[in-house]
C-alpha cells in the first residue's frame, strides 16, 4: 500500500506478511471488537504459524465445474484442514473458542488432509500399489547405480575416463569421457563439457532409466485415480470448503498479528467511535533509538512549527501511522492503556515534492492537483508537510487559510507541519486548531526532538546554518538584510516559548506538591475517622461491661435472703474491678528545630517552633502543624550523613535458570530481582527466566521489570529449546 511506503512503514508491513501464511488484505471484514478479543486470546498460548498456503480460489472454481484437482492442490487444501485440527486442540476460553467450536470438519475431509506425507505424497498407506512400485523403482536405482560402478573401473573404459564420478545431466547418471570412447563404452552423448570432453548415457543405463520411467508413469496413473476420488468428494462438500478456505484467512490474520505483537513486544490499540488521536510513548518502528511521542489531539487541525531538522515530519508521521496502524489492528511500541485512537475511513499524506520532468508539473501545481482530489471526501485524516511548500509564502498564507476551512466542513482531520508565521498566526486563531511547536535547546545549539504543545515555535533557520558550518559573518549579514523587526519577532517568539516551557514545569511542580497534600488530607481525614471509629468502640464497651456490673448489683437489691444480697454485690463488685478503663498519656515529648518528625504520613524537618504549633519542612511542603500531632521519627533526613557499612556474599547456590512457576507477581518480582543482584554477583551474562503463559499477568510483570532495571542490557523470547514465549533470555 502506498501509504505504508509514504510513511516510512514499508520495512515494518513486510516483518508482519512474512508471518501470514498466504498473503491477504490487511483490512479484517467484520467487527474490531471480536478479533480484537480473539488476539488476546490467542497470545496467552504458544501457538504455531501455519506453514506457506497456496490461493486456492481457481481450485474452489474447477472443483465447483466437476474439474480434478492436482494433487499438490488437494495437499494445500489438507494443510488447512489440519491445521484447524492443530488449533481447535488448543484449550481457549472465550469468543475465539466459541468460534472454533461452531466450525464442524467432515470426517470424510478429515482422513484425506491425513493422506498425505511431510513432502506433500501420498503415503503407501492409501493404497499398496504405491509401496510395490516405489520398492520396484528403488530396486532399479539400485542396478544403475552398481551397473555404473562395474563400468567405471572396466580396465578398457578406464583409459577414457576422465574423472570417477557419477554426473547429472537433466536427471540422468553419465560419465565424463575423452574422445574415441566408442570402442569402449556403448551409450549416447547427452551433453558436451566446457573442456571438451563427453557426457555419455551408457546404453545399459539408459534401459533401467527406461524402466524407471515406466514405473512413474504407473504410480502417477494411481495417484490420478486418487485426485479423481478426491476432487469428487470435495465436490460434495463445496460449501464447506469455501467457508473453510475463508475462515482460513480470519485464523491466519488473528495467529499472525497475535505472534507479530509478541516476538516484537508490541501492543494493540481497538480503534473508537471518535476522532480523537490521544498517543502515549509511540515509538516509530523504523527508528532504532527513538524518543517516545506523545500528544494531545483531540481538535480538527495540528498545527506544528518550530526548529528545523526537529522532529515535526517524523511527528507528523507517528500520528498518522498510530491512526493507519490501529485501523487495521496491527501492533505497535506504544502504551496502549493511555491512548485513544479514532476510526477514520481513509488517510492521505501530501509530503513529497511532486515536481517531475516528465510529467511538467511544478512543486506547487502539483500541490493543488493533490489537494484538489480531497474536495468531497469525508472521514478522512490528511497530513501535510511544509503546506507553504511551492509559491510566495504571503499568497500561501491566504489561500492554504481558506483550504483548511473548506476541508475542515468535510469532517476532515488534519496534521500540518510549516514554517510560515503569518499562516501559523492565521490558523491559530480557529477555535478547531492545536498548536505544537519542536523544541530546541538554545545553550547546546542543537534541536530537542521533543514537542510543546499549546504554542508557535521558531525555526531557528540561522543557528540550524552555523551549526553545519556557515560562515558566522554570513549569517550575521542574513540577519541583517532579514531585518530587525522580524528578528525582534523570532526573538519574542523564543521567548515566550522559554516562559512558556517553564510555565509549564512549574504547573507540574505545583500539580504535584497539589496532589501530595490531597493525599495528606486524605490520610488525616481517614485518621481522625478511624480515632473517632475507635473511641466510639471504647466507650461502647465501656458502657457494656458498666451496665453488666449495675445489672448485677439491681439484682441482689430483689433478692430476700442477705447472704445472696452479699454474694450479688460482691460480683457486681469484681464485674466492676474487671473494667479496663482507657489510659490517657500526657503529652510529654519535647521538640527542638532539627528535629525529624512524623505528621500522619508526613514526614519532614522542624524549621520554627513556638508552643503550640510548629513549621515542618518536607522535600517541597511546608506545613504549620500543632505540636500534640507531632511525634518524634526514628528515621534520618536523607541528608543527613551516618556511616554505612555493606557486606555482600556471593550465593552460595548459583544458577543460569529461575523458575517462576506458580509464584504470585510480587512473590515472582522480589524473586527475581534477587536472581539478578545474584547473577550480577557470580559475574554471569546471560541467564534465562521461566515464567510460563497462564494468564499474562506474571510475563507482562516480568517484562514491564526487565525494561525498569538499569542492569538488564536486553531481552528476548526464548528459542523452543529454552522454553519458548514462556521464557526470557536476558544479557546482563
Amino acid at each position: 500500500m502506498e501509504i505504508f511506503k509514504k510513511l516510512d512503514l514499508d520495512e515494518y508491513l513486510a516483518e508482519f506478511n512474512s508471518y501470514l501464511a498466504r498473503k491477504k488484505p490487511l483490512f479484517l471484514e467484520g467487527d474490531s471488537k471480536t478479533y480484537y478479543d480473539w488476539i488476546d486470546e490467542i497470545s496467552k498460548f504458544d501457538v504455531t504459524l501455519c506453514e506457506n498456503i497456496s490461493n486456492l480460489d481457481d481450485a474452489l472454481m474447477r472443483i465447483s465445474k466437476l474439474g480434478i484437482l492436482h494433487i499438490s492442490e488437494i495437499y494445500e487444501i489438507s494443510k488447512i484442514i489440519k491445521y484447524f485440527n492443530y488449533i481447535k486442540k488448543i484449550e481457549f476460553d472465550g469468543s475465539f473458542a466459541n468460534w472454533l467450536l461452531k466450525i464442524e470438519i467432515p470426517e470424510a475431509i478429515t482422513e484425506i488432509s491425513n493422506y498425505f506425507d511431510e513432502k506433500g505424497e501420498f503415503k503407501d498407506s492409501v493404497d499398496e500399489r504405491f509401496f510395490t512400485f516405489k520398492n520396484a523403482f528403488k530396486i532399479k536405482k539400485d542396478e544403475i547405480n552398481s551397473q555404473l560402478k562395474k563400468l567405471i573401473y572396466t580396465k578398457s573404459l578406464t583409459p577414457y575416463l576422465v574423472d570417477t564420478q557419477i554426473h547429472y545431466i537433466n536427471d540422468s547418471e553419465t560419465l565424463l569421457v575423452r574422445g574415441g570412447f566408442n570402442h569402449a563404452l556403448k551409450g549416447s552423448v547427452v551433453a558436451r563439457s566446457s573442456g571438451g570432453y563427453f557426457y555419455v548415457l551408457p546404453s545399459a543405463i539408459s534401459k533401467l532409466k527406461s524402466d524407471q520411467a515406466e514405473i512413474l508413469d504407473k504410480i502417477e496413473e494411481i495417484t490420478f485415480e486418487h485426485c479423481k476420488r478426491i476432487s469428487g468428494i470435495f465436490n460434495k462438500n463445496l460449501s464447506f470448503l469455501r467457508f473453510i478456505n475463508k475462515s482460513f484467512d480470519r485464523l491466519d490474520s488473528v495467529v499472525a498479528r497475535a505472534n507479530f505483537a509478541k516476538s516484537k513486544d508490541y501492543e494493540f490499540i481497538l480503534a473508537s467511535n471518535s476522532n480523537e488521536i490521544i498517543i502515549k510513548d509511540f515509538a516509530h518502528p523504523i527508528l532504532k533509538n527513538p524518543k517516545k511521542v506523545s500528544i494531545n489531539f483531540t481538535k480538527n487541525i495540528l498545527l506544528i512549527t518550530g526548529v528545523n531538522a526537529g522532529g515535526k515530519s517524523m511527528l507528523l508521521k507517528s500520528i498518522l501511522s498510530v491512526a493507519l496502524l490501529s485501523k487495521y489492528l496491527l501492533p505497535m511500541r506504544i502504551d496502549a492503556n493511555k491512548s485513544k485512537i479514532g476510526t477514520f475511513k481513509e488517510f492521505s499524506l501530501i509530503m513529497e515534492d511532486p515536481q517531475n520532468s516528465k510529467n511538467d508539473i511544478s512543486t506547487f501545481a502539483g500541490r493543488m492537483l493533490s489537494f484538489s482530489k480531497l474536495f468531497g471526501k469525508k472521514n478522512l485524516l490528511l497530513g501535510i508537510d511544509e503546506i507553504e511548500l511551492g509559491t510566495d509564502f504571503e499568497e500561501a498564507a491566504s489561500l492554504y487559510a481558506v483550504i483548511t476551512q473548506h476541508l475542515l466542513k468535510q469532517n476532515i482531520k488534519m496534521v500540518i507541519t510549516t514554517h510560515h508565521k503569518r499562516l501559523a498566526m492565521i490558523l491559530a486563531k480557529n477555535s478547531d486548531v492545536e498548536l505544537v511547536a519542536a523544541l530546541y535547546d538554545e545553550k547546546k545549539s542543537l534541536p530537542k526532538y521533543e514537542f510543546l504543545e499549546g504554542t508557535i515555535g521558531k525555526s531557528y533557520a540561522f543557528e540550524t546554518a552555523l551549526r553545519y558550518g556557515i560562515s558566522p559573518n554570513i549569517v550575521k549579514n542574513a540577519k541583517e538584510l532579514y531585518g530587525d523587526e522580524k528578528e525582534n519577532l523570532n526573538e519574542a517568539i523564543s521567548k515566550t516559548l522559554n516562559l512558556e516551557l517553564k510555565l509549564k514545569e512549574e504547573l507540574k511542580k505545583t500539580s504535584q506538591k497539589q496532589n501530595k497534600l490531597d493525599d495528606l488530607l486524605t490520610s488525616l481525614k481517614n485518621q481522625k475517622e478511624n480515632y473517632e471509629n475507635a473511641q466510639k468502640e471504647i466507650i461502647s464497651k465501656l458502657e457494656l461491661e458498666y451496665y453488666k456490673a449495675i445489672n448485677e448489683a439491681k439484682k441482689g437489691i430483689n433478692l430476700q435472703d442477705t447472704k445472696d444480697k452479699q454474694r450479688s454485690i460482691n460480683k457486681a463488685n469484681e464485674f466492676r474491678k474487671a473494667i479496663k478503663k482507657p489510659e490517657f498519656k500526657a503529652q510529654n515529648e519535647t521538640f527542638e528545630v532539627g528535629d525529624y518528625v512524623k505528621y500522619g504520613l508526613l514526614k519532614g524537618t522542624i524549621s520554627k517552633l513556638n508552643k503550640t504549633d510548629a513549621i515542618i519542612l518536607t522535600d517541597d511542603l511546608s506545613l504549620r502543624v500543632p505540636l500534640k500531632l507531632l511525634k518524634k521519627s526514628n528515621s534520618k533526613p536523607i541528608n543527613q550523613k551516618s556511616k554505612i557499612k555493606i557486606s555482600i556474599e556471593k550465593p552460595q547456590k548459583p544458577d543460569l535458570v529461575l523458575d517462576l512457576h506458580g509464584q504470585r507477581v510480587e512473590e515472582a518480582l522480589n524473586n527475581l530481582d534477587k536472581f539478578i543482584s545474584d547473577s550480577l554477583l557470580m559475574g554471569f551474562d546471560e541467564v534465562i527466566i521461566k515464567h510460563g503463559i497462564g494468564t499474562g499477568k506474571l510475563s507482562k510483570a516480568v517484562k514491564n521489570f526487565l525494561n525498569s532495571h538499569p542492569s538488564v542490557k536486553s531481552y528476548r523470547d526464548g528459542a523452543p529449546n529454552e522454553g519458548g514465549f514462556g521464557s526470557k533470555v536476558v544479557s546482563l
